[in-house]
């Protein structure tokens, strides 16, 4: 849900010239600024891929949920994955921009006890070891998916009528797709200091 939101967003902005999307699937989408690669198992790419080659930002949006998974199963996907597809990158891109989608109670520390927390935290923390130009965590929460969207989970459907009561109520807890998207492109653009994007530095960098 949050890869088709961010891309859906970036194909409408004018700073944006050209679009990757890097995935397990087609997107569904066309436009003049997409492509598309279709990679089984990003585990699998090489460092000299030359079609990863020329690009100033990587937004990476891939993720599970950790319900029902050991530790060890997680870890693969959510750090062992994000790292070598990043390595991959930063092999080949030196001055791109690199960010990566966490979530809100990530925990940076690695001694919490929730274990999707210390794998995120784990992550994020290795990431910013590569040699990029800058890399930002974002750390979401409740996102409302673009308008259009075709990948998102039935639960939205009842509860995405909760989302403008947390905003009043509850401001820093959510935002919409598109705002992480412009955030992400404003991290991008400009000279954002802050690596840890909490969701209330996501909401303040777009209004």
């Amino acid at each position: 849900m949050v890869g088709e939101g961010i891309l859906m967003e970036c194909l409408t902005s004018s700073e944006i010239a050209e679009i990757l999307s890097v995935s397990r699937k087609p997107t569904g989408l066309s436009h003049p600024k997409l492509k598309e690669y279709i990679v089984p198992d990003f585990l699998d790419l090489k460092e000299d891929d030359s079609l990863l080659h020329g690009y100033d930002a990587c937004f990476f949006c891939a993720g599970v949920s950790s319900i029902g998974m050991s530790e060890k199963d997680y870890t693969l996907i959510t750090y062992d994955t994000t790292i070598h597809f990043a390595s991959v990158l930063a092999e080949q891109n030196p001055l791109m921009t690199f960010i990566y989608v966490s979530g809100a109670g990530t925990d940076g520390t690695g001694k919490g006890r929730s274990m999707w927390a210390r794998v995120k935290g784990k992550t994020e923390n290795a990431l910013t070891k590569l040699p990029f130009k800058k890399v930002y965590n974002f750390r979401p929460g409740f996102m409302k998916p673009v308008e259009g969207q075709q990948r998102v989970p039935a639960l939205y459907k009842y509860i995405g009528w909760m989302f403008p009561i947390l905003k009043l109520i509850f401001p820093n807890t959510a935002s919409t797709l598109n705002q992480v998207a412009k955030a992400m492109i404003k991290c991008v653009t400009t000279d954002i200091e802050q690596p840890i994007m909490e969701v209330s530095d996501i909401n303040r960098v777009v209004t």
